[in-house]
């Protein structure tokens, strides 16, 4: 396998006390049993974890540290980076609809390492699926108008949405043209039945016609709850072929898929699913992308 240079554009690093949801009771989570992952995952470890691999950079992405704590959360990965030169970009979070969210927007924009927002809005009929209040949080003027503030900074959004939810993804992204959206984790496929992935299929379609969306490529262990090709091939290629390899980037979504899988075989699994494309395609998919999206 000929040797890319790789930028993961999804992982997290964290310590344990800071996530009261990993050091709390276990419960039912989307990626199922996490007892091993309820430790420190320092970046130490995340740069031994791709030892081998060809990850020359990477994004660390919020981890829902308890509300309020939005820009501790950014400061300290901002430490990290200044400390170790990893990771080289941050996705942080905040609450669009709080009324204060262009103060903490200014201050986030403000560390160097911030390129964008993530605001989980994925919801599910199966609550273990789900993660917002409800499945229109999108509509709502209060969080748009948050939204609308991350064109002033420069800051991407990552969207994170179930097939049922594409709908509305789409209309959000034709409404804030101006805003470069990344969706997370390819759609989330959790219904890999015939109708299930039809309403996956007929989602990506509508939100591949916005040029302002841009699909990664991560997670696609999630519901599987394993690193299986025959799931990872299917869901790239149908992806590329709806957005085009320029629109599309590789995350590694660890430690989250430490759970079931090691980093040099998730690694290699990708890079199978996408051998089938051109060099310069892959080219993008593994580096390109990432690294125009995330000005790194």
């Amino acid at each position: 396998m000929k040797s890319v240079p790789t930028i993961d554009a999804h992982h997290h690093i964290w310590r344990l006390n800071d996530l009261p949801w990993l050091s709390g009771p276990q419960v039912p989570r989307i990626f199922g049993p996490y007892q091993p992952i309820c430790r420190d995952y320092p970046i130490s470890e995340y740069r031994s974890d791709t030892a081998g691999c060809d990850i020359v950079k990477s994004i660390y992405i919020q981890t829902n540290w308890p509300a309020g704590k939005s820009y501790d959360e950014a400061r300290w990965v901002q430490s990290v980076s200044d400390e170790t030169g990893w990771p080289h970009a941050n996705v942080a979070h905040a609450d669009l609809a709080d009324p204060d969210a262009g103060s903490l927007l200014k201050r986030l924009a403000d560390l160097p390492a911030t390129r964008g927002i993530r605001q989980q809005l994925h919801w599910h009929e199966n609550p273990q699926y789900r993660f917002a209040p409800r499945p229109d949080v999108m509509k709502d003027a209060d969080w748009r108008r948050g939204l609308a503030r991350l064109s002033d900074h420069g800051l991407l959004f990552e969207l994170q949405i179930f097939a049922s939810q594409m709908a509305d993804g789409a209309e959000l992204a034709r409404g804030f043209p101006d805003t470069v959206f990344v969706l997370e984790h390819a759609g989330m496929l959790e219904d890999m039945s015939p109708v299930g992935w039809q309403l996956w299929r007929d989602g990506m379609a509508r939100l591949s016609q916005c040029r302002n969306v841009n699909v990664k490529l991560s997670g696609l262990g999630t519901f599987v709850h394993a690193c299986r090709d025959d799931v990872i091939g299917p869901i790239v290629k149908e992806t590329v072929a709806l957005f085009g390899a320029d629109r599309c980037l590789f995350g590694s979504n660890f430690p989250i898929e430490k759970l079931w899988t090691d980093y040099g075989t998730l690694y290699r699994t990708f890079r199978e699913a996408i051998a089938y494309l051109s060099e310069a395609e892959q080219a993008a998919i593994l580096h390109d992308t990432a690294s125009r999206l995330y000005r790194i």
